[in-house]
């Protein structure tokens, strides 16, 4: 017969992301044991290898969770009826907000991706290319005439933006809401008037 699956499968599934999240973060992929996520998560050994049957494992899942759900949760605005500047504000805050609370992930995913075989970092960064994309066809709306023939001015203005609301996100971890959407809001104007002198 079958064994049926626990009804608290889902959350100790997420539990042990976010637990593994803490100790690769802290102690670096390579470094992090199993014995050292199942003190983090509270459960045994045992249990880990019940859900996932090796640290590898946990690491693809951990990292595809979180970015194909921040993928899915911008990608996926309602941006209708929007201006392309009022949509570069809603989408840049949108990112801001989307990091809060999610700092392990985030360096995980910086120093951890290259660790996976070369077709799991695939499917992973075909998740950060989407975001990219979007993005950047949003930035290419606010100035057409600039962007429409010079796609490596394009591309430079997209990662800029995501590098600004990278040094954010990664030095002021803490910020709550109010702080981020004051933040947002500055990327989005900086950006809106840098276009404009391109």
């Amino acid at each position: 017969m079958a064994r049926t699956i626990a009804k608290d499968h889902d959350h100790k599934r997420a539990r042990i992301l976010k637990s593994a999240a803490r100790v690769f973060a802290r102690e670096g992929f390579d470094r992090a044991s199993m014995s050292q996520l199942a003190r983090e998560c509270g459960i045994s050994k045992a249990n880990i290898y019940h859900y996932y049957d090796s640290k590898d494992a946990i690491l693809f899942d951990m990292l595809d969770s979180y970015l194909r759900h921040l993928r899915d949760q911008i990608c996926g605005l309602n941006l209708q009826d929007l201006s392309p500047a009022e949509r570069l504000h809603q989408v840049v805050h949108e990112i801001l907000m989307a990091y809060q609370g999610v700092d392990d992930e985030h360096r995980v995913q910086t120093s951890g991706m290259s660790a996976l075989p070369e077709e799991q970092q695939k499917l992973l960064r075909g998740y950060q290319r989407d975001l990219v994309v979007f993005l950047s066809e949003i930035i290419a709306d606010v100035a057409p005439e600039t962007f429409r023939e010079d796609a490596t001015k394009l591309r430079a203005t997209t990662m800029s933006v995501f590098g600004m609301l990278n040094w954010f996100y990664m030095w002021n971890a803490d910020a709550d809401a109010e702080a981020r959407g004051n933040y947002a809001a500055l990327v989005s104007d900086l950006t809106l008037s840098g276009v404009a002198g391109l």
